[in-house]
């Protein structure tokens, strides 16, 4: 990495205390362990987990807590919605382990654990609500990774071959897909489906919902579910629909660290069923993820 020793103010942006401006959140206050949601009401759900809190902080839809359960140190994010918001969550997230008395500290070897705990749609009708998904790969329609000259294209393969299976227009942004973490996928995800998870730039007409306007894509949703890719675990499948895992996926595979998401099914598109009250399942999927990190 090439020195920041004179990145600008306005380039490395830092809030009054020296935390990074967005996440409230520096060296010292950021642990190695990060879980991330998208409200910041579900961050109050690991208060009642952990045994102790050493940090917590508000701005915007960003809710930081950090604290510690059975003796491992972990740090509870909310990110809002949308590959936007994690543009600026992992961006952060990887400067606060560089930063020091304003300063970046190019030497710091620190790698995080990234675990998404979110909701999302089924794309199969056999993964129905309530079931867990844990995402093995994640294919991106949002194109937030082709702004990055880091981008190298992990999976070129799998890139033309969804790009074929699609038929996009090409008024759309470029498709992108990354891998998650092998180790957390066996570690967290273990007992769960495994398969790939479709990041959307927006929940109506970029997931194929009609509401007033009309996705440009049709038979989106069609589509995506019967793209299939083979690997060492056998043929996957696009198993749901959601919007911020490539985005986590690609920012962990440029800077250095391990990311899975697991989510909460909570919409199955094909069968057209909803969870309506999700808040207990949540509940559990976030203690049972807290619970395999340690």
């Amino acid at each position: 990495m090439e020195s920041k020793s004179d990145m600008k103010a306005s380039e490395l942006v830092l809030a009054p205390d020296g935390s990074l401006y967005h996440i409230h959140l520096s060296s010292s206050t950021l642990a190695d362990k990060v879980l991330l949601v998208g409200d910041p009401g579900r961050v109050d759900m690991f208060k009642e987990i952990f045994d102790s809190v050493e940090h917590e902080s508000f701005n915007r839809e960003m809710h930081a807590l950090t604290g510690c359960y059975h003796g491992t140190r972990m740090t509870a994010l909310s990110t809002g919605m949308g590959c936007d918001n994690i543009d600026i969550v992992m961006t952060e997230l990887d400067a606060a382990l560089h930063v020091e008395n304003g300063k970046w500290n190019d030497s710091c070897d620190r790698r995080l654990q990234v675990v998404r705990i979110g909701t999302s749609g089924s794309l199969q009708a056999e993964v129905d609500c309530g079931s867990h998904v844990a995402s093995r790969y994640a294919i991106g329609l949002d194109g937030l990774m082709n702004y990055y000259r880091e981008w190298d294209t992990p999976l070129p393969a799998m890139d033309q071959s969804f790009m074929v299976h699609m038929g996009l227009n090409r008024r759309l942004a470029q498709p992108y897909c990354v891998e998650g973490s092998p180790s957390l996928l066996g570690s967290v995800g273990m007992g769960m489906h495994h398969g790939i998870t479709a990041t959307a730039p927006g929940f109506y007409g970029p997931q194929g919902r009609t509401i007033r306007l009309h996705p440009a894509i049709k038979d989106l949703n069609e589509k995506l579910a019967s793209f299939e890719w083979k690997d060492g675990g056998g043929n996957l499948r696009i198993t749901n629909f959601e919007m911020e895992t490539s985005a986590i996926y690609g920012f962990s595979h440029m800077m250095g660290h391990d990311a899975l998401t697991v989510c909460l099914i909570i919409a199955n598109r094909p069968r057209g069923t909803f969870l309506n009250d999700y808040h207990p399942q949540m509940r559990q999927l976030v203690g049972t993820v807290v619970e395999r990190l340690v």
